[in-house]
């Protein structure tokens, strides 16, 4: 078996087991999770930064590089701001301006536009 067909094979292995588990994590649990995947992004940015150093001019290194920091950025990126929405909806509710002009306006009928 070459080692292209063993790559390949653990990375389905990997991605059947992995949709396994992650569809079984009670909603409790979503937001530690996301922070862990955010950790592991991290090492990605880390893994894809080394490999742009190493490359030495090869455009297929790059590419492969430029390709992999932007992709991890992006889910670290997209992994922090979902995990501040979780966080904030088990903060204490504001009563701010915002929430407060918007239930007069909507169940006041005659502030309505004609």
């Amino acid at each position: 078996m070459s080692s292209l067909s063993q790559a390949l094979w653990v990375l389905l292995l990997g991605s059947l087991l992995g949709f396994e588990l992650i569809g079984k994590v009670p909603p409790t649990l979503h937001t530690p999770l996301m922070s862990g995947a955010n950790a592991i992004s991290g090492i990605t940015v880390l893994a894809s930064l080394s490999l742009i150093a190493q490359a030495d001019g090869n455009p297929a290194l790059l590419l492969l590089g430029a390709g992999s920091l932007a992709f991890a950025l992006f889910n670290v990126i997209g992994g922090f701001v979902v995990t501040d929405r979780m966080l904030a909806m088990f903060g204490p509710k504001s009563s701010g301006p915002k929430s407060a002009g918007r239930n007069a306006s909507s169940s006041n009928p005659s502030s309505a536009k004609s």
